[in-house]
């Protein structure tokens, strides 16, 4: 049988047998789509909305917190590790260590020399240093370097 010969008049033509074995095959076909391709998917999608939905609720929790988080004062260093250890391991994550000396100063303060720093580095590691420990400059000097983008720089840092 040609496939263009395909119709209702040739299908009533063919033997009970044939006749049997197509529907079997247009049922089992229907039900391989059903089943592989259209059920995995309604999950694939429904699952999806669940996550966006709390996804949603995360966000407005989120903005009704963030003024409240905005106006709080930086949290003091809670890993329970000195001052002195965290400048010195967040200046040699930043890349920092070889232009670093530092010196207490006081009651929660440390103070820092960088010679011949990169500029850029600096004040990305004094940020980091603010946001993920508390640590604020107290004072802070910096002058020109012989080179372009490096500095010399001399700060008072606190923690808390």
């Amino acid at each position: 049988m040609k496939l263009d010969s395909l119709s209702l008049d040739s299908y009533a033509a063919l033997p009970q047998r044939e006749r049997r074995l197509i529907a079997t095959g247009v049922v089992g076909a229907a039900l391989l789509l059903i089943l592989g391709v259209l059920w995995p998917l309604d999950r694939s999608v429904a699952h999806t909305q669940e996550r966006l939905a709390k996804k949603r609720v995360d966000l407005s929790w989120m903005q009704g917190v963030a003024p409240e988080l905005a106006t709080a004062p930086p949290l003091p260093i809670a890993s329970g590790e000195s001052l002195l250890v965290v400048i010195d391991r967040s200046a040699r994550e930043a890349g920092l260590a070889s232009a670093l000396a530092t010196e207490p100063a006081g009651p929660g303060s440390v103070s820092v020399r960088l010679q011949k720093a990169p500029f850029d580095n600096l004040i990305a590691w004094l940020a980091r240093l603010a946001q993920q420990n508390g640590v604020s400059v107290e004072t802070a000097t910096f002058e020109k370097a012989d080179a372009a983008g490096l500095v010399n720089a001399a700060l008072v840092l606190h923690s808390g």
